[in-house]
């Protein structure tokens, strides 16, 4: 019978899960920072890119400081979260609309690394790799930075703007329907004005 895994064996488990998954993640930013239209989305999506790619490097040290090889294991949670941006990207939204849902999509990938992240700290502080705890929370803290950054842009007019051109597509669709009751109502009065002609030839 194998022997069962111990706490050091999961979080070696999570650090390469981590690592394939920022990995996986150089590539979705990219494909994000192109399809953003706003200026300021792009920047940041261009930004934690860079950083993304700084904690690809700050695991390997961590691993080092395990004296563990860095490899990765497929990450299926980002490997999901990636595949519904693309899908977003598919979508022929309006810029900003497009622009909101890319927020939306980049929120999802930074919320599931918050929580990686969080966890790896927590397991790397209890075991005493105190070293490899402090490296982890650096990472930990860029996560939550990106995040705000992406709520600050969201809050600051990009989703009222998105909400906006929503509403103004709406005003568009009452106007239309607006238009049509006018001969619908003088259609309808014709059809009664021929009815009561032909009840006074009778």
């Amino acid at each position: 019978m194998a022997e069962a895994g111990t706490l050091h064996d999961a979080f070696i488990d999570e650090l390469r899960d981590a690592y394939d998954g920022e990995k996986q993640l150089t590539k979705a930013l990219s494909q994000l920072a192109k399809a953003a239209s706003n200026p300021k989305l792009r920047e940041a999506f261009t930004t934690h890119l860079e950083e993304t790619q700084g904690h690809v490097q700050r695991l390997e040290q961590v691993f080092e400081t395990l004296d563990e090889r860095a490899r990765g294991k497929r990450c299926e949670g980002i490997a999901g979260i990636v595949e519904e941006g693309k899908a977003i990207m598919e979508e022929e939204f309006d810029d900003d609309a497009m622009d909101a849902s890319l927020i939306a999509a980049g929120q999802r990938a930074e919320h599931y690394e918050m929580a990686a992240y969080g966890t790896l700290v927590a397991w790397a502080n209890a075991m005493g790799h105190s070293q490899a705890a402090k490296l982890l929370q650096q990472t930990l803290d860029e996560e939550k930075a990106a995040d705000k950054k992406l709520s600050d842009l969201a809050e600051s007019g990009i989703n009222q703007s998105a909400a906006d051109a929503a509403h103004g597509g709406e005003d568009d669709d009452e106007e239309e329907q607006d238009e049509e009751r006018p001969a619908a109502s003088m259609s309808a009065s014709r059809k009664g004005s021929a009815a009561a002609k032909t009840g006074r030839r009778s």
